[in-house]
């Protein structure tokens, strides 16, 4: 059980990782299916199976059940940044897209069992600087040991307008900078500093 329920309107540092550290996404196809389960699964309406709403000609959902605000998707691990938009609306998200991408691995790799070490860990943002910190820290997870690994994404590329896959909402972010070049400027060179925060290194590290 949680400590404290998840609440409309907040922002909230999402994070899991793979059973016994093994690894989630084996290749690019693995990234593009959690990718297309991140945005069909975030809906008010449920649409069962992404097999299931492939079928489905009007896919314009009502509502979204969370905000995404930046990602990232490393070969054993994930992070996120959201606001939730509507009641349960992160516990339902999540729920809908570890079970779909569960089922989907297993299906390709002939595996059965859990996929994700348990439930999601979640840690609510409660100041406007943590909220940018973390995006960096979000931003640039793939980048901690040098270049991005092959096997990984995140919402960088969106946040400085290159193209590519439109899952978040960075303006969050980006309006609190003069332009994206100002955040790019601000994001490197904060990333050391993040880096050293021993409290924030020890309960995100995996």
């Amino acid at each position: 059980m949680r400590d404290a329920p998840l609440v409309e309107g907040e922002y909230y540092h999402l994070y899991n990782r793979g059973v016994d550290k093994r690894s989630i996404f084996q290749d690019r196809t693995d990234l593009a299916r959690f990718l297309q389960s991140i945005d069909e699964f975030n809906c008010i309406d449920p649409i069962g199976s992404i097999f299931m709403n492939s079928f489905n000609k009007d896919r314009k959902s009502k509502g979204k059940l969370i905000e995404i605000i930046c990602y990232c998707l490393n070969p054993n691990h994930y992070h996120f940044v959201v606001k939730q938009l509507v009641e349960n609306g992160i516990s339902e998200f999540m729920k809908r897209l570890s079970g779909g991408y569960t089922q989907y691995f297993n299906n390709r790799y002939g595996r059965n069992g859990a996929l994700f070490q348990g439930k999601f860990k979640s840690k609510r943002i409660d100041t406007d600087e943590y909220l940018l910190h973390v995006s960096v820290y979000v931003n640039l997870n793939n980048r901690f040991k040098g270049k991005p690994h092959l096997i990984s994404e995140s919402s960088w590329n969106e946040y400085l307008g290159r193209g590519g896959i439109c899952l978040c909402k960075p303006d969050i972010i980006l309006d609190r900078f003069k332009n994206s070049k100002e955040y790019e400027k601000f994001a490197l060179s904060s990333l050391k500093d993040i880096l050293r925060r021993k409290e924030l290194e020890k309960e995100l590290e995996f």
